[in-house]
């Protein structure tokens, strides 16, 4: 054993015993407390947002198994799969002995595990004010002891990136699409937020929901200059009803992301500074106030 591992082990072992003197505490999205005796060793993450929370927070090592949807970062990618919201593998999640699992709330395996002796804490993130509570919470759960300087610093970036768009494109209406059903991410939704961050204007008023389902005619009506949407789904914008008549599509301001950065923008995690720059550089390219 080198230094370097020796010097880990005793680490841990302080941490441990100081955490033994004022056990974890955390109250989760449904109000439930969860009790901690020690901070958790072997964690499944089930939802990619708290993977990555995990990860930033100097915790992938803890991980040992991951929804199936988890690809960030690299080093997560070798982990077991087991599935996701509604098809969660409960033996395998069992098999792996786990001290703590991470779940959306609307997870249908929430009660299943705690039937079974597990710790579950459900944690979903939609906005930005649950992106900090999470980060605090996950922060305490790990005993990260520099958890808010962490969030600092992702905040400080989110503002450094927000910062680089032009004057004159901020106040530019905007339409951004999750997916082609077509649900769209509302002013209060985490990533209406982010646009509201930039400076731009989200033609999806927040008393929707954070992401409603929309009535295709909505956003003819709403008539945004520019269009934010996955390259998969941009195929069919030209073809659905009266959407020709948009700004945006009759224009060709459409801003178009792959997977990977559809990845980036949706998930309300510690990458936000590079889903702004995404935002930025969309609209440097296609945006216009004209």
């Amino acid at each position: 054993m080198n230094l370097m591992m020796i010097a880990r082990a005793l680490l841990l072992a302080l941490c441990a015993l100081a955490w033994n003197a004022h056990a974890g505490r955390v109250v989760d999205d449904r109000g439930v407390v969860l009790e901690l005796p020690r901070p958790p060793q072997r964690i499944v993450a089930m939802l990619p947002s708290l993977t990555e929370m995990v990860c930033e927070l100097g915790a992938c090592d803890r991980l040992v198994g991951l929804d199936d949807y988890s690809n960030w970062p690299a080093q997560v990618r070798q982990l077991p799969r087991l599935g996701g919201l509604d098809d969660t593998n409960i033996e395998r999640v069992i098999a792996l002995q786990p001290d703590l699992v991470l779940l959306a709330s609307s997870s249908r395996a929430v009660g299943r595990l705690e039937g079974l002796g597990i710790k579950v804490a459900t944690l979903e993130p939609k906005t930005l004010a649950d992106l900090r509570r999470v980060w605090a919470q996950l922060a305490q759960v790990l005993e990260v002891p520099d958890g808010a300087a962490r969030w600092q610093r992702v905040e400080a970036a989110v503002d450094a990136a927000a910062r680089r768009l032009p004057a004159a494109l901020r106040g530019t209406t905007v339409y951004f699409e999750v997916n082609s059903a077509p649900y769209a991410a509302s002013e209060d939704s985490f990533i209406g937020e982010l646009l509201a961050r930039i400076g731009v204007v989200n033609v999806v008023p927040g008393k929707l929901g954070p992401f409603p389902k929309l009535n295709p005619e909505f956003v003819v009506r709403a008539d945004p200059q520019v269009i934010m949407v996955s390259d998969h789904d941009a195929r069919s914008l030209k073809t659905r009803p009266g959407w020709d008549r948009i700004r945006a599509v009759r224009d060709g301001r459409v801003c178009l992301f792959d997977a990977e950065q559809g990845d980036v923008l949706v998930r309300a995690g510690p990458r936000m500074a590079q889903a702004v720059q995404l935002m930025v550089d969309c609209l440097q390219r296609r945006g216009s106030t004209q």
